[in-house]
């Protein structure tokens, strides 16, 4: 694996920041009722989806780090996006994990591999920043996958769609 977030391969996929050709990839998985069960509101828009796109694409320009797109490297089929965000968590510098995958391509470990990698790069390239992931109440498998990598039920917080979990990479203190 590379330091250089930008592209990182793992055994089965390709992560790689996303550009503008990933707009219709973005919608087709973004607005996806079915990868927004948990979300509370609702599935964007394909307007708000490619929006979206375009503040990824903004905070890798900024930060130097954000969300890849997942690639399946022997068809070039994007199947989801996912990675690492700049979060402030009730004041605390984090980075956030998201992951969000099409639904026919669940419960093959895609989620956790691509989450593994980014935690990894994390640990290396930016050691003392912790790594949460923030999850619905109710989004199982979203904890499950928290829970697979290692993290640490860390508490409630409160975002503007209300209460969530907040699951906490092991190598730093958690909230208290």
């Amino acid at each position: 694996m590379t330091s250089n977030p930008d592209q990182i391969h793992t055994d089965r996929l390709l992560l790689r920041r996303v550009g503008p050709g990933d707009v219709r990839s973005a919608i087709a998985v973004l607005s996806d009722p079915g990868t927004n069960r948990f979300n509370p509101a609702g599935p964007p828009s394909a307007e708000q989806a490619a929006e979206m796109l375009v503040e990824w694409q903004a905070h890798w320009a900024r930060d130097g780090i954000g969300y890849w797109a997942v690639e399946l490297p022997e068809t070039g089929e994007v199947i989801g996006f996912g990675g690492l965000r700049h979060h402030d968590l009730d004041g605390e510098p984090t980075f956030n994990l998201f992951y969000r995958f099409r639904p026919r391509h669940w419960g093959r470990g895609y989620a956790p591999e691509m989450a593994r990698a980014a935690v990894d790069w994390a640990s290396r390239s930016r050691p003392g920043r912790p790594v949460v992931i923030i999850t619905d109440l109710d989004n199982k498998p979203s904890q499950r996958v928290a829970e697979k990598l290692g993290f640490a039920h860390a508490g409630e917080s409160t975002t503007a769609e209300g209460p969530v979990l907040v699951w906490r990479s092991q190598e730093v203190p958690m909230l208290t």
